[in-house]
């Protein structure tokens, strides 16, 4: 597995875990993007943009276009992903207890 695969997996995990602690588990990705540098992941707001569509194709959340701002929404699988009590290819598993 290359590092760019182990980082995108680690950055679709944190994004749903981000969005699992903000308020109604929704968050825009300018936050999303903000939050992601504040834990380690030097990304673009495009790479931010793609994790959450792809993020919405496997149906662990949902985008709403409000025109220039995205709104991305955690799903009840997205936040069983973001917990560890489910398993999704291409975003890394949790770490019991961290």
């Amino acid at each position: 597995m290359s590092f760019a695969t182990l980082l995108a997996e680690d950055r679709r995990l944190c994004l749903l875990r981000l969005l699992a602690e903000a308020p109604a588990a929704s968050a825009n990705t300018y936050v999303l993007h903000t939050a992601l540098q504040a834990v380690g992941h030097a990304c673009s707001g495009a790479q931010v943009e793609t994790d959450a569509a792809w993020l919405a194709e496997q149906g662990l959340v949902t985008v709403e276009d409000l025109g220039k701002v995205r709104v991305v929404h955690l799903t009840p699988r997205g936040d069983d992903v973001a917990a560890g009590r489910a398993l999704v290819p291409g975003v890394k598993r949790p770490i019991p207890g961290v």
